[in-house]
């Protein structure tokens, strides 16, 4: 028993490793060089040379999923199965498709989107370099239908999932939850656009293996796998600006790999003035700078392999307020305290500070901070993956003019995670999952003037278990959760600062003490629940659906909220009662993928109990409250929503054209507000959810150049791009807290080319993108600014900031 024993525990360690070896050739047979080959479930790569061949030494044996990329080509996936003495080939199109790609978010093992029971899209470094996007998110909502995003100015964009956003969202990066104040309206995600290779997205409650925050889906920001042939240094240099806003952006990437061994680093920085549009000229205080460091190394054996990863994120973010002069509608700056400040006497912004890369004294300075490893083992035909990691989220907002160092918020999140899965062996082709995952968070106030929340702890854990099983063509997938979360803080006391001249933390002894948020201890349970399957119809036709329940815990603010968030201009007041969230969502998709074409259709129905949102408060006279003077207040609700709606996607690339393609989607949402009592107080006004995006279109048009061996030039291009969004006529009206919001069109063009050396390496990546081409005026209706607004009617007839006008982007990338 002993010796049987020590070799099950052995037996990874003494299993040798397998060599893969294969060559990439495009459909005519050619080769396709220095193409990159991944195995994503492992986290390993490598580059072809120029023959398009290509070696992976270190494969444990068994059933592996490649992925196979190159610039100009679709992404392919192909399985093979170790050891092996043949020489794998792999053919690739010149052709954009996206629904025959695998996946590893939101699914218990890897797999292929259009084989997921749960609706997935994803996006590839390549279409996010094409987009002149300020922000990694703004260039995913571009590429993916069903996704949209609240924004406040252009580096601020809090992604939504199909009507629902904030802390029903989970966002990852590599695997782990992006924890950073994220209930708040006023900063983004603290991620490096430029080192995100690949984005993916779950589209639907993902509760199952994520836990609480995660019921509207997830976001999966994943940096790029060391690639290239063993033993060379390899990276990349990338310079990009942007006309909307003069931004400047420049990034340096490096990666290593040898024996196994892999390293990587990035360092990239960004630096912006304010943004222009045709109504209102350069908008105030709109500007940021932002500087990231990445670094990476790990190991990659027979065994398995582990990665520990390092980040370093920060920004200074100006923070807009849309004060104006009455008549002439410039910009103004507060020079006052806001409670003895007139807006009327506020000095008009000189254009000079409009144009400058300064930042100015109201501002945010965002640091978040990553430290986290994942790895997996074999354990003979299973295994196990494991992720810890701790990250520390310091967000300060800088709102008081007379004291411009002296910060209003100033919060510092810590945050443990922990996420353990064990992957059995497959038995009689049933797969079986097994995980435990959570986290431990600490929030504290550091030297504030302002408290909208308490300081608290948190904890939480859940166990699920998900199980495959494949019926020939028909594939199924359930599984099971139980989460536990544990929220709590003590009397928390405000008092007068002596030494600032404004309020502080105190304690209860102290002169002038309030208890704004008295002491708290509550638990919160909740089991999620999936089921679905996907069924092939052939080798093109796949029908595919799902039912998961979803769970989410009420956030901080959402119970314990009691003051001003000063970036927001909003008091914020919360409910100790609320209970946790649950949906029950059915999807139901239908996928086609043929040589010349693909589509899909998607649709759902989405009903959630004990749905949160927000409510401007107004007294008995029906004048709105200001407990803050300048400010809203606005009051958190609790009750049922029914979301639904879907998505259609086309994608043409006909097999006697290949130079062309064209894409085309719409995507639909629509939020019912299900309070009888609120109906009846107020009618109709309370019939939508608020935030719900409007109908939303895309078509583009892609010209490529077909690829010669001996031409210097490859992967040319001309896109031509249409973005309709219709009239949101489906808002929350009660209170005036949203307005309809009238709808546009949007022309985009791009140009770009890559440069290869006489080898046939790259050499540079040129891309060029105009949006926004006719400088067309609008507002979105997730825009925030579209309601920063000081007076009840202007000269010109338009309240509000508009959105940025016209952009033409420029991004260089060169490889080495």
């Amino acid at each position: 028993m002993k010796q049987f024993l020590l070799c099950l525990l052995l037996a990874p360690f003494l299993a040798g490793a397998q060599v893969l070896q294969g060559q990439v050739q495009d459909l005519t047979g050619r080769p396709v060089p220095y193409a990159s080959v991944a195995v994503p479930a492992l986290r390993q790569g490598t580059t072809a040379d120029k023959a398009g061949l290509f070696t992976l030494p270190t494969l444990p044996a068994g059933l592996h999923r490649l992925e196979i990329s190159a610039v100009g080509y679709v992404t392919a996936s192909q399985g093979v199965s170790l050891p092996t003495d043949k020489l794998l080939t792999v053919k690739l199109a010149a052709a954009d498709k996206t629904i025959g790609e695998v996946v590893v978010t939101g699914v218990s093992r890897s797999t292929e989107i259009r084989r997921s029971p749960v609706p997935i899209a994803a996006l590839g470094q390549r279409e996010i370099r094409l987009s002149a996007s300020t922000n990694v998110i703004d260039a995913a909502v571009r590429g993916i239908p069903g996704l949209s995003a609240v924004t406040t100015g252009p580096n601020i964009s809090k992604p939504f999932i199909r009507g629902l956003g904030y802390n029903r969202v989970l966002t990852l990066y590599n695997g782990l939850r992006q924890e950073g104040q994220q209930w708040g309206d006023e900063h983004g995600i603290e991620v490096d656009n430029y080192g995100v290779e690949r984005i993916e997205v779950v589209k639907g409650p993902a509760s199952l293996l994520y836990g609480s925050d995660a019921v509207a889906g997830v976001v999966n920001l994943i940096p790029a796998l060391p690639s290239g042939p063993a033993g060379e240094l390899h990276g990349e240099v990338l310079a990009e600006y942007q006309s909307v806003n003069g931004l400047l952006g420049s990034s340096v990437g490096l990666n290593y790999q040898k024996n196994g061994f892999q390293t990587s680093f990035r360092a990239s920085h960004r630096l912006a003035h304010d943004y222009r549009n045709a109504v209102d000229g350069l908008v105030y205080n709109t500007g940021f700078r932002e500087l990231t460091l990445t670094g990476m190394v790990g190991v990659q054996r027979a065994w398995g392999s582990v990665h520990f990863w390092l980040t370093a994120y920060d920004n200074h973010q100006e923070i807009p307020d849309g004060s104006r002069d009455s008549l002439s509608r410039a910009f103004t700056c507060q020079v006052l305290e806001a409670d003895n400040d007139d807006i009327k006497n506020r000095p008009v912004v000189p254009a000079s500070e409009l144009r400058s890369y300064g930042m100015s004294d109201l501002r945010q300075h965002i640091q978040h901070y990553r430290a986290f490893a994942n790895g997996s083992v074999k354990l003979g035909q299973g295994e196990l993956r494991l992720l810890l990691g701790v990250q520390q989220n310091y967000r300060q907002e800088f709102n008081h003019p007379t004291a411009p160092t002296q910060p209003g918020l100033d919060l510092r999140l810590t945050t443990a995670t922990y996420d353990a899965r064990y992957l059995l062996p497959p038995w009689h082709g049933l797969e079986l999952t097994t995980g435990v995952n959570g986290m431990n968070q600490v929030n504290k106030h550091v030297n504030a003037t302002d408290f909208p929340i308490p300081s608290y702890q948190l904890f939480d854990i859940g166990g699920f278990g998900v199980a495959k099983k494949t019926f020939g063509k028909l594939e199924l997938t359930a599984g099971l959760r139980y989460d536990t979360r544990v929220v709590r803080w003590n009397d928390f006391y405000v008092a007068p600062n002596l030494a600032t001249g404004f309020d502080g933390a105190g304690g209860v002894g102290a002169v002038g003490a309030r208890l704004p948020f008295p002491s708290f201890r509550t638990t919160y349970q909740g089991l999620s629940a999936s089921l679905g399957g996907s069924y092939a119809l052939g080798a093109h036709l796949v029908l595919r659906a799902n039912v998961a329940r979803g769970y989410r815990t009420p956030n901080i603010p959402e119970i314990g909220s009691n003051g001003l968030d000063p970036g927001a201009h909003i008091v914020y007041l919360g409910n100790r009662a609320f209970q946790p969230e649950f949906s029950l969502q059915e999807d139901v998709g239908v996928l086609w993928q043929s040589a010349s074409w693909e589509a899909s259709a998607e649709v759902f129905h989405n009903y959630v109990d004990n749905f949160i949102y927000q409510a401007r408060v107004f007294d008995a006279q029906g004048q709105p409250v200001e407990v803050v003077p300048g400010n809203a207040t606005y009051q958190y609700q609790q009750a049922a929503a029914r979301l639904y709606g879907g998505e259609l996607s086309l994608n043409v690339h006909p097999a006697a054209l290949p130079w062309l393609s064209w894409r085309s989607s719409v995507a639909l949402v629509i939020g019912l507000n299900d309070n009888p009592a609120l109906r009846e107080r107020v009618g109709e006004a309370a019939r939508y959810l608020p935030l719900m995006p409007p109908a939303q279109a895309r078509t583009e048009l892609r010209l490529t150049v077909p690829a010669r061996p001996a031409s210097r030039l490859t992967a040319s291009y001309l896109r031509l791009t249409l973005d309709g969004t219709a009239r949101q006529n489906r808002f929350y009206a009660v209170d005036g807290a949203e307005t309809a919001t009238a709808g546009y069109l949007l022309l985009g063009v791009g140009v770009g080319s890559t440069l290869r050396t006489k080898a046939g390496r790259e050499a540079v990546q040129l891309f060029v993108q105009v949006d926004n081409v006719l400088n067309t005026s609008y507002q979105a209706h997730l825009n925030r600014l579209k309601y920063f607004e000081y007076y009840a009617a202007s000269p010109n007839g338009r309240l509000g900031i508009y959105n940025p006008g016209r952009n033409v982007g420029l991004k260089m990338v060169v490889p080495f």
